[in-house]
């Protein structure tokens, strides 16, 4: 299927905005047939493998009743993480330490549901509050480094903060919200590259930033994947893929029991990531996230591909775009001048500077190969 000069995936919305993406004779995209022979015979979207995750349950209360806490589960205010913390206290009757990263863009909204949750099921929260000074040059040196991934510093000191508090107070277990219900369909690397490549990050703000990162959380994939998995014995698991994990529904009981309010997008908690995903992102680069979030919908019959379609033929937002870029030039304390000029810069990609791209490559294949990642990163 051809539309404004794109090749379009007869099964998904996903196209030839990722310039890695493949095609079978019928017009199906590699996403699809992925879905179809690696995702499908070992996910099935239902409660047929709930006492899988009890068993797990039932180790991780085991293995940590002298502690005050079994895990640590980080909250964003989004839906899946809100209905993981729901799923662990209530269903489950775990006892977890609710971990939130405050990057300094958190809406009103996100902080709202994050307060509901918590007091609701009477948790405790613990809140990373980042350096701001310090994450303000390092975002600078995103937008200046002219690539599309400018969520990295953001998405970095999400994962690496939690990490790092875990191994520092022998936590074992981490439960994170990663699905394939919703999110199947991972967005390509040319639109969104690996958060954790530390030697990246480092390179771009060697090259555009001014301060040093003193206080700024860091983890690369390394340690947290291999350092922390095998040396400090820190398990990641997640939970929502052995459960029925439908996105209304989801949506649906955490409006009725905590009054959570929905956000218009995925992600969108978050003030910087709206106006990166929603208008930068996609008038700068023609990357599109939606098509990814829609694309694992609707291979999950969550979503029609025909709705998927009208929906992303219709700017995520564009009414307060103007507002936006006020508040944002404002937060990085740039005119808004100077943050449409970088708007108007030349487009680089994650290729264009320093980063281990090829190793982490080498070990995404093994693990592909091995059958512990089911999705494609590319």
């Amino acid at each position: 299927m051809i539309q404004n000069n794109l090749q379009i995936c007869t099964k998904t919305v996903m196209d030839t905005t990722d310039p890695n993406i493949k095609f079978n004779k019928s017009g199906e995209s590699h996403y699809y047939t992925n879905f179809i022979k690696n995702i499908i015979p070992i996910w099935k979207n239902d409660n047929s493998k709930f006492y899988q995750l009890e068993k797990i349950a039932d180790k991780i209360k085991k293995d940590s009743k002298k502690n005050e806490f079994d895990c640590i589960i980080g909250i964003s205010g989004g839906v899946d993480s809100s209905y993981l913390v729901y799923l662990a206290k209530e269903i489950l009757g775990l006892r977890p330490l609710v971990y939130h990263v405050d990057a300094g863009w958190n809406s009103q909204l996100a902080v709202s549901n994050i307060e509901k949750i918590i007091d609701k099921l009477n948790l405790d929260l613990h809140t990373d509050v980042i350096y701001w000074p310090e994450m303000k040059d390092l975002q600078l040196s995103f937008f200046k480094a002219q690539v599309p991934h400018l969520d990295t510093p953001q998405d970095h000191a999400f994962f690496s903060s939690m990490y790092n508090y875990a191994s520092k107070y022998k936590v074992k277990y981490i439960l994170n919200g990663g699905n394939f219900s919703t999110e199947c369909v991972r967005e390509p690397l040319e639109w969104h590259y690996h958060a954790s490549d530390l030697k990246q990050l480092k390179d771009i703000h060697s090259k555009f930033g001014n301060l040093k990162l003193d206080k700024f959380p860091t983890a690369d994939i390394f340690k947290y994947k291999f350092y922390y998995r095998f040396v400090k014995s820190i398990k990641v698991i997640q939970p929502l893929n052995l459960v029925k994990y439908i996105k209304s529904e989801a949506i649906d009981l955490l409006q009725r029991k905590f009054d959570w309010k929905e956000y218009s997008h995925k992600h969108y908690e978050s003030r910087f990531t709206k106006f990166y995903e929603g208008y930068w992102l996609l008038n700068k680069f023609g990357y599109d996230k939606r098509k990814a979030h829609y694309s694992s919908l609707i291979l999950t019959n969550q979503m029609t591909r025909e709705d998927a379609l009208k929906q992303i033929s219709v700017a995520p937002y564009t009414e307060e775009i103007e507002d936006d870029f006020e508040y944002v030039a404002n937060k990085l304390e740039i005119s808004v001048m100077e943050l449409k000029n970088l708007m108007n810069g030349e487009n680089k990609s994650f290729r264009d500077y320093n980063s281990n791209y090829l190793l982490i490559n080498f070990f995404t294949k093994l693990v592909r190969l091995a059958g512990i990642e089911k999705r494609i990163i590319e």
